[in-house]
């Protein structure tokens, strides 16, 4: 059952622009050696603007990057870590937050289901003794979770790796909290007696500053459904959530206690504040969304929001929440939130949505990239601001033979050809260490994490087509 929450009335809102995504430009300092060498031969890349210009082939065949930028391995999948674990397989969401002097936390998602022990961080050993929210019914621990990095900025050194949550299903996306937590949220709505012991569908906290396995507490008040990803605006404490389903709502939590989500509070769905319009924001079949247009945009209260029927999204559109093609990465921007929808607008090739919140609740909603074609962009997944003022945005192209990339958003809605992988598999977790020097990212299967270096002030803003 839903309620309807009455619109506050508001004058319009005024002069919406594409200001940039955060106050001001950073001082980027470019630190690090050369860890993959490269060729000096151009690899051709289509963009909107020239941004860092062309791509140069790694010699190693795995990730073209512009000259002068550098990525290093720091963790890769089947290593040892720290506490005798082996690092597992299909790392997806990831968030980097500061230790203090020069050492940062990258707490990373590994997207396992149930039968993927065999690639998970316990293939080797009897995990039922460990820390963990839930174990296949009489067999070992369930291998999704997360693991944790600790690695010297300076040194360019890793420094401890240790698995810090365990026994979760697919844990997909997730989203960096102000109080020095990641949320990392299972894409999987699994019951109990179904192979497991317990029910799934959550979302979980792991602090920054964890040494091991964590209390695994899944936060029921979130919601129970095919989570994605969460984003935390830093002034309210409330939580913005996406969901992977073709016909996925945009939710946020209202939390009783900031800081404190274990405590619970409200969760709602967005809906359209003009009660005529159009709520498929997916633009398939019609445009309930022009690209760079803004709408007024309310929220309703949600019941029963851990119910076990996987039916909150459809109870929520009967209340006439917006859809949204598979909402997927979502990051907090100056001010807003932006998120993409995977499979959306005409051609089904990705959207990207923006939301700025209302002092009095209510907000406004913008489509700010609607891709028309391949070459623009296509199927984005995980996404990032960047301490220079654009969004990163990791590919997950759906064909036989994938070329996935890494591609720039400006702060005018231009995107542009930052990275392009040569592995058939996706890019995931992107994101920045607080200094903005290096960004971090996960090759998805086999599971590698790159440190990426260089001259990220460099940008030239150049039309091209």
């Amino acid at each position: 059952m839903v309620r309807r929450m009455a619109p506050t009335q508001h004058e319009a809102l005024m002069a919406i622009n594409r200001r940039n995504f955060i106050a001001g430009a950073s001082a980027l300092a470019f630190g690090g050696i050369a860890i993959r060498a490269y060729s000096q031969i151009p690899v051709s890349g289509i963009s909107e603007v020239e941004a860092y210009g062309e791509l140069v082939a790694d010699k190693s065949a795995l990730l073209d990057l512009p000259k002068g930028f550098w990525y290093q391995v720091i963790s890769q999948y089947g290593e040892t870590m720290s506490d005798g674990l082996k690092v597992g397989d299909r790392a997806d969401g990831m968030g980097c937050f500061s230790l203090g002097d020069g050492r940062v936390a990258l707490v990373r998602n590994h997207e396992l289901k149930i039968d993927n022990g065999d690639t998970g961080p316990f293939s080797a050993v009897d995990a039922t003794k460990l820390k963990s929210y839930d174990r296949l019914i009489g067999g070992n621990t369930l291998p999704g979770g997360t693991s944790t990095i600790i690695y010297d900025m300076r040194s360019r050194r890793r420094l401890n790796e240790f698995q810090s949550l365990a026994g979760t299903i697919r844990n997909c996306a997730g989203g960096v909290t102000p109080w020095g937590s990641w949320l990392t949220c299972e894409e999987d709505v699994t019951s109990a007696g179904a192979k497991v012991g317990r029910d799934h569908g959550f979302v979980f906290e792991v602090p920054a500053r964890a040494r091991g396995l964590v209390e695994p507490v899944p936060l029921r008040a979130l919601g129970r459904f095919n989570h994605e990803a969460a984003a935390v605006d830093p002034r309210t404490g409330i939580v913005y959530l996406t969901e992977d389903r073709e016909d996925s709502l945009f939710y946020r939590f209202l939390p009783n206690t900031r800081g404190e989500l274990a405590k619970g509070g409200r969760l709602q769905a967005m809906v359209m504040a003009e009660t005529k319009a159009n709520p498929d924001l997916r633009n398939w079949t019609s445009t309930g969304i022009s690209t760079g247009a803004w709408k007024r945009v309310t929220w309703i209260d949600l019941d029963g929001v851990d119910s076990a029927n996987d039916d909150l999204r459809k109870r929520g559109a009967r209340g006439g929440a917006a859809l949204f093609a598979r909402g997927e990465g979502t990051w907090w921007g100056k001010g807003e939130a932006y998120f993409c929808a995977t499979s959306g607008g005409a051609k089904k090739l990705g959207q990207i949505f923006r939301y700025r919140p209302m002092p009095e609740g209510s907000g406004w909603i913008q489509n700010f990239v609607e891709s028309k074609s391949e070459a623009e962009f296509n199927y984005g997944d995980n996404l990032t601001v960047t301490p220079h003022g654009h969004l990163i945005v990791c590919e997950d192209q759906y064909t036989d033979v994938v070329r996935n990339h890494l591609r720039g958003v400006t702060p005018e809605g231009r995107t542009y050809v930052f990275a392009r992988l040569h592995a058939q598999t996706e890019m995931a977790g992107a994101c920045f260490s607080p200094d903005g020097s290096t960004m971090f990212v996960n090759v998805y299967s086999p599971t590698k994490t790159l440190a990426i270096t260089g001259p990220w002030r460099r940008f030239n803003n150049t039309a091209l087509i």
